[in-house]
């Protein structure tokens, strides 16, 4: 009910309905912009990790492979937990994460997947990417229909840029045709759209969307796309602006995601070949960017990817290296990042399951007491309490926290978990 601040209380009021109805004039925009822009996480499920494959590669047993392959070679250098153990995590969690991460690599090895028809696909002529994009759109329909398809997966296709444009828009119309042709979007469909340099590209990207929608009779906003910020152009802009700030406004409700790329960002800069990594003081620079750009808009942001791999004479230091970015990042505030052979798999998991192991009983006691308004000797305000759920939901949806440990050690079941985490759901 509105209250009319002249009667409001017992006291004498010196604003009136005019004052009141002049700032709610001033601030219309302010509260369009809020609810358009800003309207928070839409609280469903983001991926730790993205895994790319040349499209040509796919096939619906792909994702099986790559954990057998990654279950193997961990078997091969003595075990999950002797891993744990050497990458630097203790005995006694080393001991708790090597089943459930075994479990992991045996039942969901890939969560989020991108059939990759840009660098790691490369220019093949007009026939047979076009055949391949059909291909890859028929494969990844039976894969979700058998059941074999990570929770998330799609294409990456080529930039916006003149020399790929048309067959970066090819690709992509003909892969979304096909799947919609052959029964539907799947669920978990993702778009990615590399190298981008300019808004105008991510509002031509979103204009594009919007064409396939109407194209094939599809909900408006139903195909929303990632955006890899891979170029210094896209974090600084010519004006002095940041291009990647202005994403949020530009195409609101459509980008689901911001990709940092590691190696053609380090190399655009100069960086020497040796030295571009995921913790490179540039790379900290362009995330910290991204970061603050995306902040309350619902867009997620991941990390990037390190090519060194844990193949042959390297794998041990490889997958200390994996492991210790994994955490990295974590601890930053960047929950996914790209994986690029199915080795870092196992560090990925270990990495990730120990993050949000060690954080857990803290955060489940608080969050308790929270709920509990029992004292303590943390007060937690609403804010602290939100991102202490959203901390436990993605450990409950990676697997390293299960539904049952929240319920018994918080009180909560996950929907409540979700709702405590982004309040706005309960409203829906």
């Amino acid at each position: 009910m509105t209250t009319n601040p002249t009667q409001a209380g017992t006291g004498r009021l010196a604003l009136g309905a005019a004052e009141l109805a002049d700032v709610e004039s001033r601030l219309a925009a302010t509260d369009e912009l809020l609810d358009r822009v800003y309207p928070g996480d839409d609280g469903s499920r983001q991926p730790v990790h993205t895994v790319y494959v040349p499209a040509d590669r796919f096939t619906p047993a792909l994702p099986a492979e790559w954990g057998e392959q990654a279950l193997a070679a961990v078997e091969a250098a003595g075990g999950l937990e002797a891993l744990a153990v050497r990458v630097g995590l203790g005995e006694e969690l080393a001991a708790e994460l090597a089943p459930r991460v075994a479990r992991k690599l045996a039942s969901e090895p890939i969560e989020d997947l991108r059939l990759d028809f840009e660098d790691g696909y490369g220019d093949r002529g007009d026939e047979a990417e076009d055949a391949d994009a059909v291909l890859a759109a028929e494969r990844v329909r039976r894969a979700v229909d058998e059941g074999t398809a990570p929770p998330f997966i799609g294409i990456r296709f080529k930039c916006f840029e003149k020399p790929t444009r048309a067959r970066g828009i090819r690709t992509l119309d003909l892969f979304v045709t096909a799947l919609v042709e052959g029964g539907g979007l799947p669920d978990g469909l993702v778009l990615t759209l590399p190298k981008v340099t300019t808004v105008a590209q991510v509002e031509a990207m979103a204009a594009l969307a919007g064409a396939l929608e109407q194209a094939h009779g599809l909900p408006e906003g139903r195909i929303r796309f990632e955006v890899q910020v891979e170029t210094p152009q896209l974090v600084l802009g010519a004006d002095g602006r940041s291009p990647v700030a202005q994403l949020p406004v530009a195409a609101p409700g459509r980008i689901s995601g911001l990709h940092y790329g590691t190696y053609d960002y380090s190399a655009s800069l100069q960086i020497a070949a040796g030295h571009q990594s995921m913790e490179h003081p540039v790379a900290d620079l362009a995330k910290g960017v991204m970061q603050l750009a995306v902040a309350g808009t619902g867009i997620r942001l991941s990390d990037g990817s390190t090519n060194v791999l844990p193949i042959g004479e390297r794998s041990e230091e490889a997958w200390a290296l994996h492991a210790r970015l994994v955490r990295r990042s974590l601890e930053r505030g960047y929950y996914q990042g790209w994986d690029l052979h199915a080795h870092q798999l196992p560090t990925r998991y270990l990495a990730s399951y120990a993050f949000f192991r060690e954080g857990y009983a803290a955060a489940a006691a608080r969050l308790r007491a929270y709920l509990e308004r029992t004292p303590g000797a943390v007060l937690d305000e609403p804010a602290t309490a939100r991102a202490l759920a959203d901390f436990v939901l993605r450990g409950v949806e990676c697997g390293a926290v299960s539904a049952d440990e929240v319920v018994a050690d918080i009180g909560i079941d996950r929907r409540g978990l979700t709702v405590l985490a982004h309040p706005r759901l309960a409203a829906r």
